[in-house]
């Protein structure tokens, strides 16, 4: 093999997808019909649209929303016009663009919605999020957020909810970004930003109405091997406060299963953030949060045991290599020295990878106590997740043993 392989990855391929599309919905002789325009940008004074798709070599177009309407029984999709990723503004386009660059900050954006009342980042990497936070400025929420999982942000893409300033752009321009999405830039950050030359840097003013897209649905399409269509309604998570939590209980063989202790002021925070966090990570996950910030992301595994696991180990391994980074200035795997390394892992294991006092989040439920006891055993306070199984009894006592409070919210939180 001869060819310069890097080179695909440079290419910007030619797509022969048309510039508008319609999509209908036909139910006797009423037809409803959504129509869509290809969206594309000037770059170097040409007229480009996507690089590529999830891979080079795969053609691939962006349509945006432009006219028409959908209501199917009580369920009304998004009117048009409300743009967002397939609208932007890309004020740097360092590398072009392409399918997967935008579906990230897609779901960024997914999950920022939830969170407008305060200064939120979410770094997003191959559609799941690798580091989320909330925080009192932004700066300090992307300090958090980026440190919550250092490693894996690197190439990823970083969605705020509030114009970027100063401080922060030099934080970003830091590290190593593939795609910046902001609603707006304060004076002197795009000069900051503007020293990474691949960093795409994308503006979305409508991510300052980010709330209004709170509870709206769009129509999601799957498509089968042999040309087949699954379609469905996006999901839209119902707890959205601490009153929308119900504390757990259940009956089993005529007896009554209630938790004894419910959340406190600090926990139902946690247990919301890590919530409407979930509804944006890949099934079957776990995740653990603490303070607004993501501790431990586990995602798309086959077992709720096994991604209990997952998402604990990595809560050790990025406290340990954060802590590394913060006093060595290099990451846990290049740090040669075994005394400094013993160092960091015995402080990484008194504080149980920063675990103790987290809230453990399951996006379905505990088919067995034996997944929630993987997080009680570090340390949890809290527990949220859907309840329904037969032995939600068993998931109760084993938080009542361990004075660790649990709610449900009656809503499972599938993302495939």
């Amino acid at each position: 093999m001869s060819k310069d392989l890097k080179q695909m990855y440079k290419t910007i391929m030619d797509d022969h997808f048309p510039p508008q599309m319609e999509i209908s919905f036909v139910d006797g002789g009423l037809r409803q019909t959504l129509f869509y325009e290809k969206a594309d940008w000037t770059i170097d004074n040409i007229r480009k649209g996507l690089r590529y798709g999830e891979n080079p070599g795969q053609e691939a177009a962006l349509y945006r929303l432009i006219n028409g309407n959908l209501i199917l029984g009580q369920t009304e999709t998004i009117q048009p016009g409300q743009y967002l990723v397939s609208d932007i503004e890309l004020l740097q386009s360092g590398k072009h663009p392409g399918k997967t660059n935008l579906t990230d900050a897609d779901n960024a954006l997914n999950i920022l919605r939830y969170f407008s009342d305060q200064p939120a980042v979410i770094i997003v990497k191959h559609n799941n999020p690798c580091g989320a936070a909330i925080s009192d400025s932004l700066e300090n929420a992307y300090h958090k957020a980026y440190m919550a999982d250092r490693v894996a942000a690197f190439g990823g893409c970083i969605a705020v909810n509030r114009p970027i300033d100063k401080p922060t752009a030099e934080s970003i321009a830091g590290q190593y970004a593939e795609v910046v999405v902001a609603p707006d830039f304060e004076d002197g950050a795009m000069k900051i930003l503007a020293q990474k030359k691949n960093l795409r840097v994308i503006r979305i003013k409508n991510i300052s109405n980010l709330n209004t897209f709170v509870g709206q649905r769009v129509v999601e399409f799957k498509n089968l091997i042999d040309g087949g269509i699954v379609a469905q309604w996006s999901f839209v998570p119902q707890s959205l406060d601490s009153s929308d939590f119900a504390l757990a209980r259940c009956e089993f063989q005529d007896r009554e299963y209630v938790i004894n202790r419910p959340p406190t002021e600090q926990e139902y925070a946690d247990i919301r953030f890590g919530w409407l966090l979930e509804s944006g990570i890949t099934s079957n996950s776990v995740i653990y949060v603490k303070d607004g910030v993501s501790v431990g992301i586990g995602t798309g595994e086959q077992d709720r045991v096994g991604v209990a696991e997952i998402a604990r180990d990595k809560a050790y391994r990025k406290l340990g290599d954060r802590y590394c980074f913060e006093s060595h200035g290099i990451s846990y795997n290049d740090l040669i020295d075994e005394d400094k390394k013993a160092a960091i892992n015995s402080r990484v294991n008194s504080e149980k990878g920063g675990l103790i006092g987290a809230t453990m989040v399951s996006d379905a439920f505990f088919p067995f106590r034996d997944g929630i006891d993987v997080g009680i055993q570090e340390g949890v306070s809290a527990v949220v997740q859907p309840g329904g199984s037969l032995n939600d009894y068993q998931s109760i006592e084993a938080c009542n043993e361990a004075n660790v409070t649990m709610v449900l919210t009656g809503q499972r939180s599938f993302k495939h």
